[in-house]
C-alpha cells in the first residue's frame, strides 16, 4: 500500500519530465521563430489561455479524482458512474460558454493590456477551451482510478501535436496565431487518445464491481444527479479560485512588466520563470498521486496509512527538489544560454531568485493536494489568495525600480508565505509531525554540492560537468551524514529501472550507497 505514492508519482514524474522537455522545445522554437517581441506577445497570451481553461474547467478534475477514488474504495459503482457523467456534462457546457466569451472579449482585453496586436491570438484561445476541459475531465477520472500512465499518454499526445503543429504553422507565416492554433490541435489530439483510453480501461470498471458480494446500490436518479452536481460545485469552487490565484502568482509580473518596460522584458521573465518551474514536475507528480491516496486513507479512517502517504510525499519532493534548486542557482547563466541563447541572459538573476521561490511553491503544491484529499479545498484557496494579493502589492512596488528582478523577489516572498501558511495548517489538520532533522540533512547535502561547483566558470561545459557529477556528490554527502534512508533507495531503484541504458550506472551507485542507508 505504501508504494502507491511512489509508483504513481514515478509514472507521472517521468511523463511530466518529458512533457516539460517538450515544453522547453516549444518555447525555444517560439523564441527563435517569433523573436523577442513576438514571444512577448505569446507570453501575454499564455496567462489568458490558462485563465479561461481554469474558469471553463470549473475546478472539476480534482473533484472528479477525489470522489471517484473515494466511492471506488467503497465499491459504489453507481456513484462513480454518476460523478463522471455529471462532471463531464458540466465541463462541456462551461467550455462552450467560455469559448464564446473569450472570442468577443479578446479585443477589449488586448487594448486594455496596451497590445492590440494580441487580439487575434486572444480570439484563437476560443478553439482551445472546449477540448481542454473535456480532456481535463477524463484526466480527473484516470487520476481517481490511479491510472497515471493514461494521464501520461494524453499529455504526450497533446505535447507532440502542439509542438509540431505550432512550429509548422508559425514557420508558415501565421506568427503568434500559429502558436495558439498549434496548442488547440494538441488538445484535440489529446481528446482523441483520452476517449480511447477511457473506453479501454475505465468502462470495464464501471460495469463490474470489485466485490461481487457487496450489497446492492440504489440506482442514481435525476434528483440525485442534481445533488451530485452541487456536491462537485461546492468542492470545486475553492479549487477554481485557487487555480486562478496560482496562475496570477505566476503571471502577475508578466502583465505588469510591459507597463514599465519593453514587451521583450516580459519574455525574459517568462523564460526565467519557465526554467525555475522545473521542480514543479516533481511536486505535481507526487501531488497527483497523494490526492486520491489521502482521500482513500481518509475514507477508510486509516490514520497510519495517511501518515505514511503524507510523510513520503514531502520527503520525495524535498529529496529531489532541494538539490535541483541549488543547481539551478549555481548554473543559472549557462542554463539560460543553452536553452534560449545569449539574448535571454538578462533573466539570469531573476532565474536565481525564482529557483528559491519555486522550492517554496513545490511544498505548497503537496500541501494543497493533501488538503483537497482531506476534503478541505478551501485551505489552499485562502493561502493562495492571500499570497497572490501580497505578490500583486510587492510587484507594483518592486517592478518599477528593479524590473524583472523585483518581480522575481515579489514572487519568491509570496511563495514563502503560502508555503508556511498552508503546510503548517495541513499538518495540524492531519495530526502529523514531520521529522525536521531529516530535511536539514537533505539541505546540508545539497548546499555542499552547490559549494563544490561555485568556483567553476559559468559555461556550458561546466553545466555538463555539474549535471554528470552533482548526483554523486549530493547522494554521497547525504549518505555520509546519515541522511539517506532505505525508502530513498527503493525510490532510486524505481527511477533507475526507467532510465534505459543509464540504469546500470545508477543501480551500481545505489548498491554502494545502500551500505550507508538507515531505516
Amino acid at each position: 500500500m505504501s508504494s502507491k505514492i511512489a509508483k504513481g508519482s514515478i509514472v507521472i514524474l517521468m511523463g511530466s519530465f518529458l512533457y516539460r522537455i517538450g515544453g522547453y522545445i516549444y518555447k525555444i522554437a517560439m523564441t527563435n521563430l517569433l523573436g523577442e517581441v513576438g514571444y512577448g506577445i505569446l507570453s501575454l497570451t499564455m496567462p489568458l489561455q490558462g485563465f479561461f481553461i481554469i474558469i471553463a474547467g470549473a475546478g472539476l478534475p480534482p473533484a472528479i479524482a477525489k470522489y471517484v477514488s473515494q466511492y471506488h474504495a467503497q465499491n459504489n459503482v453507481e456513484m462513480v458512474k454518476a460523478i463522471i457523467s455529471v462532471a463531464t456534462i458540466m465541463m462541456t457546457v462551461f467550455g462552450l460558454i467560455f469559448s464564446v466569451l473569450i472570442f468577443f472579449l479578446a479585443q477589449p482585453i488586448a487594448i486594455a493590456l496596451h497590445n492590440p496586436d494580441a487580439t487575434l491570438p486572444f480570439q484563437l484561445i476560443a478553439l482551445i477551451t472546449p477540448f481542454s476541459v473535456i480532456v481535463g475531465a477524463m484526466r480527473g477520472t484516470f487520476q481517481g482510478f490511479y491510472q497515471m500512465t493514461n494521464i501520461l499518454l494524453t499529455r504526450a499526445m497533446e505535447l507532440i501535436f502542439m509542438v509540431v503543429m505550432a512550429i509548422i504553422l508559425v514557420y508558415a507565416g501565421l506568427y503568434v496565431a500559429g502558436a495558439v492554433i498549434g496548442t488547440a490541435m494538441g488538445f484535440m489530439a489529446a481528446l482523441g487518445i483520452a476517449i480511447y483510453l477511457f473506453q479501454r480501461d475505465v468502462r470495464k470498471k464501471l460495469i463490474r464491481p470489485r466485490n461481487l458480494l457487496s450489497k446492492a446500490i440504489t440506482p442514481i436518479d435525476f434528483n440525485d444527479k442534481i445533488g451530485i452536481a452541487w456536491m462537485l460545485i461546492f468542492f470545486s469552487i475553492p479549487i477554481v479560485i485557487t487555480g486562478l490565484a496560482e496562475l496570477a502568482l505566476y503571471d502577475i509580473a508578466t502583465i505588469i512588466i510591459p507597463i514599465y518596460y519593453p514587451i521583450s522584458y516580459a519574455g525574459y521573465f517568462n523564460v526565467s520563470s519557465t526554467i525555475a518551474r522545473l521542480p514543479l514536475i516533481i511536486s505535481m507528480a507526487v501531488a497527483t498521486s497523494v490526492l486520491p491516496a489521502t482521500a482513500e486513507a481518509m475514507s477508510l479512517k486509516d490514520h497510519d496509512l495517511m501518515n505514511i502517504y503524507i510523510k513520503q510525499s514531502y520527503r520525495y519532493v524535498s529529496f529531489f527538489v532541494i538539490p535541483l534548486c541549488v543547481g539551478t542557482i549555481i548554473f543559472a547563466s549557462p542554463i539560460l544560454n543553452l536553452l534560449f541563447g545569449e539574448k535571454f541572459l538578462p533573466g539570469t538573476a531573476a532565474l536565481q531568485i525564482l529557483a528559491v521561490g519555486m522550492f517554496f511553491f513545490t511544498l505548497y503544491t503537496i500541501s494543497s493536494s493533501i488538503s483537497q484529499g482531506l476534503g478541505k479545498p478551501r485551505l489552499p484557496m485562502y493561502a493562495l489568495v492571500a499570497g497572490t494579493t501580497i505578490d500583486l502589492i510587492l510587484s507594483l512596488i518592486l517592478i518599477p525600480p528593479w524590473g524583472i528582478n523585483g518581480a522575481a523577489i515579489a514572487t519568491t516572498l509570496s511563495a514563502l508565505f503560502i508555503m508556511t501558511t498552508l503546510m503548517r495548517t495541513t499538518l495540524k489538520l492531519a495530526n502529523i509531525k514531520l521529522p525536521l532533522y531529516e530535511y536539514i540533512k537533505i539541505i546540508i547535502a545539497a548546499l555542499i554540492m552547490g559549494i563544490f561547483f561555485i568556483p567553476f566558470p559559468h559555461t556550458k561545459i561546466s553545466l555538463i560537468i555539474g549535471i554528470i557529477f552533482s548526483p554523486f556528490i549530493y547522494l554521497g554527502t547525504l549518505a555520509l551524514i546519515g541522511g539517506l534512508k532505505l525508502e530513498d533507495l527503493k525510490l532510486l531503484y524505481n527511477v533507475a529501472d526507467r532510465l534505459g541504458p543509464f540504469s546500470g550506472v545508477l543501480r551500481n551507485l545505489i548498491n554502494i550507497l545502500s551500505r550507508f542507508a538507515v531505516e
